[in-house]
């Protein structure tokens, strides 16, 4: 689907200057100090709703028969997979999924989209071989003391 931009005060002044819009795109309302919006009409949103379910509800029961082929599945989409260790890609598509799945189905994807991007920066890190090591360690002790704020500030 397209999607047509608007400012939000465009849309203020005027919305009926906005909304026809609606019969063939959705609208992102641009906000200069804040995020946009987006305007949709409620069929398709259930439409991609009921299709994400679907496709979530899919894919978990693939990776439940076989969990190599939704790593691979996976890994086509997110390609950063293979930065992980073995153990660690396992414990991302599961986590992954798992949100995934929750999430199409209440409509909250935020903890999708955080566990995603968790992961993502897990691999980086993976893939610098230098700093993956750094940060196995061992640690020498606490690191060094920190004296108390005076509680003046």
């Amino acid at each position: 689907m397209v999607a047509k931009r608007f400012s939000y005060s465009t849309f203020l002044r005027g919305p009926s200057e906005v909304l026809p819009t609606l019969d063939n795109a959705d609208v992102i309302l641009e906000r200069r100090d804040d995020e946009n919006i987006i305007l949709m009409r409620a069929e398709r949103f259930e439409a991609g709703a009921a299709g994400l379910r679907i496709a979530a509800r899919a894919l978990a029961t693939v990776a439940r028969r076989d969990n190599a082929l939704a790593e691979e599945v996976l890994a086509e989409e997110l390609p950063w997979l293979t930065w992980l260790p073995d153990a660690e890609r396992r414990e991302c598509v599961r986590e992954l999924l798992s949100q995934l799945l929750a999430g199409a189905d209440t409509g909250e994807l935020l903890p999708f989209a955080r566990s995603l991007t968790s992961w993502r920066s897990t691999a980086v890190i993976w893939s610098d071989l230098q700093l993956a090591r750094d940060l196995r360690g061992p640690f020498s002790g606490d690191g060094p003391e920190v004296s108390r704020p005076d509680g003046n500030t």
